[in-house]
């Protein structure tokens, strides 16, 4: 009798249990899954995604939906969160890299007896303000002539190898700025800027000059014309390097009521243009140097003295310009100043990031040719990511220049990101990764709040092959967003 009362009970909880086992799984199909994103598998797309809830109490996470959480892909800029994290880790937040003018020689009646040499201090950030709040600092150290050269001493880092086409082929040409050479002693992002202005008349050559300087620095190939009010402006330009050095090659047109435009273009080589802006600023300063400038890898001796010095912006602060613009330039700078040792390559530099992350339990694989994401050699997992980005939540006196770092989809500076309903829009904080060569690459990874204040994290990463489609953000963000909405909604 008693037996048979138990086999009932048993058979009633069974079937208690299997209906909402049933009902949960059917939940968490519909409301709590990448359902939507994994539909690109049809198309010949790898995927690697992961959604976490994170319970601040107990230490512990609750999945809420995955494909091939482990499976190693490229991350392409998503690269940077784990620089972010791994720089904050290292330096804090408000860490300052400093650029400095020093020499061996005495200042005789304001003359400086010697060289006088640039330290790059491998600041991603550095300015032409900066360098002129340098000049003026030896203008008021006394500095009125050098009885030497300017040596701009890059012996940090640079010139760095490429390690990508687009980087390779920027030696001799290029027509974007992203490409920009490498240097622990670059200024600008390691870009040229041109000013181009319509000029008073129709049909007449546009008006040109370098954004930070009126010395005529380097050679620009001004084949701009001017056309009448409201004719539309289509400007091209070029940054070519020949005999001549560094030539700016515009083509294209303005309309007479049309803006000025700012044009940026990599330099050839990021630390000669360094010592061409310098000496241009020296002499505008009133400050003469006898001798014609050069570029060393030396460190300066330990006898050099500190004649000025200017810091950078604090770490989160270039976080905020490396993440929010994903600004390659910057990101790869600052993974360059996690290597320890002088001349540093890019390698190194990914291999210091992997090292950061091999103290993260849980993590997984993780191999990294740069700090940029700029080439789709770097692999990493979706598990992975949501790992370094659990790690980071619980650092409480990191998490806010960490986070601050990523976007809103409401109010990010990418515009593509503007996108999905209003839950996804105001509860989501991301960082995107797009590569197009040699095959396509969509990522996204951040931070998400559910309808009950609780916290996520989430990583998704989309690789074609040379023999996919192109694809498109939508593709990818519009099924993301409607993914990730379900789980917010229902938690």
């Amino acid at each position: 009798m008693g037996s048979f009362f138990a086999v009932k009970r048993l058979r009633r909880w069974s079937l208690v249990t299997g209906i909402a086992t049933l009902a949960m799984c059917s939940s968490a199909s519909l409301f709590a899954d990448f359902n939507r994103l994994s539909q690109l598998q049809n198309k010949g797309f790898s995927i690697s995604a992961e959604a976490r809830l994170l319970d601040a109490d107990s230490g512990t996470n609750a999945l809420l939906g995955s494909v091939n959480p482990e499976r190693q892909l490229s991350p392409a800029s998503v690269t940077k969160a784990y620089l972010a994290a791994a720089a904050l880790n290292r330096f804090g937040p408000q860490h300052r890299f400093t650029s400095q003018l020093v020499s061996s020689s005495s200042i005789d009646s304001g003359v400086l007896r010697g060289d006088l040499v640039f330290e790059g201090g491998g600041d991603p950030g550095l300015t032409t303000e900066n360098l002129w709040r340098l000049v003026q600092r030896l203008h008021l150290a006394g500095v009125r002539e050098v009885d030497g050269a300017l040596v701009v001493s890059q012996w940090r880092f640079g010139p760095v190898d490429c390690i990508t086409t687009d980087r390779c082929n920027a030696l001799t040409r290029v027509a974007n700025a992203y490409s920009a050479p490498l240097s622990s002693a670059g200024v600008n992002f390691g870009s040229w800027c041109v000013n181009v202005a319509p000029a008073v008349s129709a049909e007449a050559p546009a008006r040109v000059g370098l954004c930070d300087s009126q010395t005529s620095l380097i050679t620009i190939d001004n084949q701009v014309v001017t056309r009448p009010a409201n004719s539309g402006t289509e400007i091209s330009a070029e940054r070519i390097t020949d005999e001549r050095g560094d030539v700016m090659r515009l083509t294209g047109q303005i309309s007479t009521n049309a803006s000025a435009r700012d044009v940026y273009r990599g330099a050839g080589d990021a630390a000669e243009k360094t010592a061409q802006v310098l000496m241009g600023m020296l002499s505008q300063a009133g400050i003469h140097v006898r001798e014609p400038w050069r570029v060393s890898s030396t460190q300066p001796p330990s006898s050099a003295q500190r004649l000025a010095a200017v810091d950078s912006q604090p770490l989160q602060e270039i976080l905020l310009r490396i993440m929010n613009y994903s600004n390659n330039y910057m990101a790869d700078v600052l993974a360059l100043d996690l290597v320890d040792t002088p001349q540093a390559q890019l390698r190194q530099a990914g291999q210091a990031i992997e090292s950061y992350v091999q103290s993260l339990p849980g993590h997984g694989p993780l191999t990294l040719y740069s700090g940029s994401g700029l080439t789709t050699e770097n692999r990493t997992s979706a598990q992975g990511v949501n790992v370094m980005l659990e790690n980071m939540f619980r650092q409480s006196a990191l998490f806010p220049s960490f986070i601050a770092a990523f976007q809103s989809p409401a109010n990010g500076v990418m515009r593509f990101i503007r996108r999905g309903s209003p839950t996804f829009q105001n509860n989501v904080m991301l960082k995107t990764g797009t590569l197009n060569q040699p095959f396509a690459v969509r990522a996204a990874a951040g931070y998400f709040r559910t309808a009950q204040g609780r916290w996520g994290v989430f990583s998704v990463m989309v690789n074609g092959s040379g023999s996919t489609p192109y694809l498109s953000w939508s593709e990818v963000l519009d099924p993301l967003s409607l993914d990730l909405d379900a789980m917010i909604l229902a938690n």
